[in-house]
């Protein structure tokens, strides 16, 4: 019985290495020992992390179940070979906010060695057994907490995994955890694009050219190179390589990220959660509202633009039409730079780093550039543009309301930080349904600026449409105002405070107040006794992508409607740390090497995970029926609604076909 046991184990571990691809242990640990003066020792634990993980600290801050969890050490019965001389020491560093967790927290990047003194009292032949439990994080997800058992010889100094005695009662516990799965489990890897970045910045770039900084300037520089050439062929050359080098300036800008991004990859997100940034954002978006809004104008010395407009003239050729592109963006920095600082500050708040910003400057870049190569091309098409007037300032003030709607979201940021309290969800939004209010008022002429002509007797048309919109965003807001399901408003997630951080300080205990069980195989048993198909939820506590899907795409009525009624849910909490009972507790064989000890409920079910279906992180889904049979490929994080109620809707009828 035993040997068989033994060869289940292994086409275990063969299995799990060949999908391999999805299981991820980012931290690798080597224990040491050195010898200090007389009798004392310190045993040196060091941690090598892979770039863009978090190992975190003993000591962290926040509620139960509120922050990561910390990195705890503990070490055999040492009472009479050697004593523990203090606290296990680590590496100095300063408490950050952490946007996943939206909580300060302390946190080890690349190496970080921890180091506990000894006393020892009998040296002879001493072992001491180190016991490391902990859990990495990066910016999208939480690995389940961890194990890892070293035996430290002090002769040698060197250290080597332990593995504890495998009993037949545990070689048995071990076969009972894997179920026999059938079905093809994918990948669940996903890698983001850059398409939405650029899009959201061509978007900026658009808004950009409606500005009277920018508008008119296209039918003047463009019949300038049309007209001012010797033939046609060479003014069109000349327009098409200006429009190139407006988007190559913008790009040009993105560059000193990426150099702050190659000397610390988490640098750009430190600098995103910093609370003085977000407060200087919050200022500097204030002052770039009320400028838009006519009070003062922003502008760079004009010695610059005067500079760039002579070496454009003495210079001439290619290099003049370069420093030509170079003067546009300088002298329409008062309507672009507005534009630009939001794509900065929303691009590092996002944690989108170097590439995504090159990307969004990318496309602010091409839309501006686009005309000036277009008109050239087709001239005639000059005929049709719109003549400049009062509607290029209406341009201004409507993006006004929005940089105004916009600087509380750092200012958000900050107080998310400082827990000062005074940006709780609601107010943020009856501040936006502010800005979006006065828009409208604006609009329709019942709100006046300083650079705002006499009024007309007739609204126009553009006016009307953008007043409209407006009007039904602020009523698509008032909802978020209220202690209601409508409150949760997909359109400003990732943007209004999370749905916890409410003056109404709501929450409850399961999602949504679903009902999930919490043990696989009770579920199992629900699912057969009910005739219905299981989800398989791996969650955890600290696992804030999973909070993201139960708040704003399990709450859609339809995948709510969906999971309640045709499936039976199961959630399994990876990170739970509630210990097992003894008679449940087992030395499980790594298929890596060593053994891991299962105490926890989470132990239990975050190798439960890794073990049957190749994958350890969260969140995790799974569609199946009682008899093990996968419905479709499982899935991870996945933020679109339409998306996931497909792929839901999809495991639905492979059910009904197969039943």
């Amino acid at each position: 019985m035993k040997q068989y046991l033994i060869l289940v184990l292994l086409a275990i571990s063969g299995c799990f290495s060949a999908h391999a691809q999805d299981f991820l242990d980012p931290v690798s640990w080597e224990v040491t020992v050195q010898k200090e003066e007389g009798t004392r020792y310190n045993i040196l634990m060091e941690a090598t992390i892979d770039a863009g993980w978090h190992l975190y600290s003993q000591i962290q801050f926040g509620e139960e179940f509120e922050g990561p969890i910390r990195t705890e050490f503990s070490y055999n019965d040492s009472s009479e070979t050697y004593t523990l001389v203090g606290e296990t020491q680590e590496p100095d560093v300063e408490p950050l906010f952490d946007p996943v967790f939206e909580i300060d927290v302390k946190y080890f990047e690349d190496k970080a060695v921890f180091i506990q003194p000894i006393e020892v009292i009998d040296p002879e032949e001493l072992k001491i057994v180190v016991e490391i439990s902990y859990a990495v994080c990066d910016d999208k997800q939480c690995l389940p907490p961890d194990i890892k058992t070293f035996e430290v010889d002090l002769a040698s100094g060197k250290s080597e995994f332990a593995t504890a005695e495998i009993t037949e009662e545990d070689l048995e516990k071990s076969a009972a955890l894997t179920i026999p799965i059938k079905g093809d489990l994918g990948n669940t890897n996903n890698s983001k694009g850059y398409l939405t970045i650029f899009f959201l910045g061509f978007l900026g770039g658009f808004l950009a050219l409606l500005t009277p900084c920018v508008f008119p300037m296209i039918p003047l520089t463009v019949s300038f190179f049309t007209k001012g050439s010797k033939d046609r062929k060479k003014g069109v050359r000349n327009a098409l390589l200006y429009g190139f080098f407006i988007f190559f300036i913008y790009v040009l800008l993105s560059l000193p990220f990426h150099l702050l991004d190659s000397v610390d990859e988490g640098l750009l997100n430190n600098i995103s959660t910093n609370i003085y940034l977000n407060i200087l954002f919050f200022l500097v978006f204030l002052v770039f509202a009320f400028s838009f809004f006519g009070y003062f104008e922003i502008t760079l010395p004009s010695s610059w633009s005067t500079k760039m407009d002579e070496k454009a003239t003495s210079i001439g050729g290619i290099i003049g039409i370069f420093f030509m592109a170079l003067t546009l963006a300088i002298v329409s920095f008062s309507c672009t730079g507005p534009i630009l600082g939001g794509l900065l500050g929303g691009s590092l708040s996002q944690d989108a780093g170097a590439m995504q910003l090159s990307f969004g400057m990318g496309g602010f870049g091409l839309a501006l550039a686009l005309p000036f190569a277009l008109f050239a091309l087709f001239p005639n098409w000059l005929n049709s543009l719109p003549s400049s007037g009062g509607w290029l300032n209406t341009v201004k003030v409507v993006l006004g309301f929005a940089e105004l709607a916009l600087a509380f979201k750092f200012l958000s940021n900050a107080d998310l930080v400082m827990h000062w309290g005074l940006l709780k969800r609601e107010v943020f939004i009856a501040i936006w349904l502010l800005c979006s209010l006065g828009m409208a008022l604006y609009l329709f002429g019942f709100i006046r600026f300083p650079h705002d002509g006499p009024k007309g007797g007739k609204l126009p048309k553009g006016n009307i449409i953008v007043g409209i919109l407006a009007i039904a965003f602020s009523i698509y807001l008032i909802p978020g105002l209220t202690n209601t399901k409508y409150a949760n408003l997909k359109l400003l997630s990732g943007l209004a405070p999370p749905l916890f951080y409410s003056l109404y300080d709501k929450g409850t205990s399961a999602p949504l107040g679903l009902e999930a069980y919490k043990d696989f195989y009770e579920g199992l048993e629900a699912a057969k006794s009910s005739g219905k198909p299981i989800m398989l939820d791996f969650t955890g506590w600290a696992c804030v992508n999973c909070r993201k899907m139960e708040e704003h795409v399990w709450s859609v009525d339809e995948v709510f409607k969906m999971i309640d009624e045709e499936f039976i849910l199961i959630s399994l909490y990876v990170d739970d740390r509630k210990p097992l009972p003894q008679e449940d507790q087992f030395n499980f064989l790594r298929p890596t090497g060593g053994t891991k000890p299962i105490r926890t409920v989470g132990d239990r079910w975050a190798t439960f995970q890794t073990v049957n279906f190749k994958n350890n992180s969260q969140p995790h889904y799974v569609l199946m029926d009682s008899d093990y049979n996968l419905l479709n490929v499982p899935v991870g994080y996945t933020p679109d609604e339409n998306e996931y109620l497909a792929w839901l809707k999809a495991g639905l009828e492979e059910f009904k076909k197969t039943k």
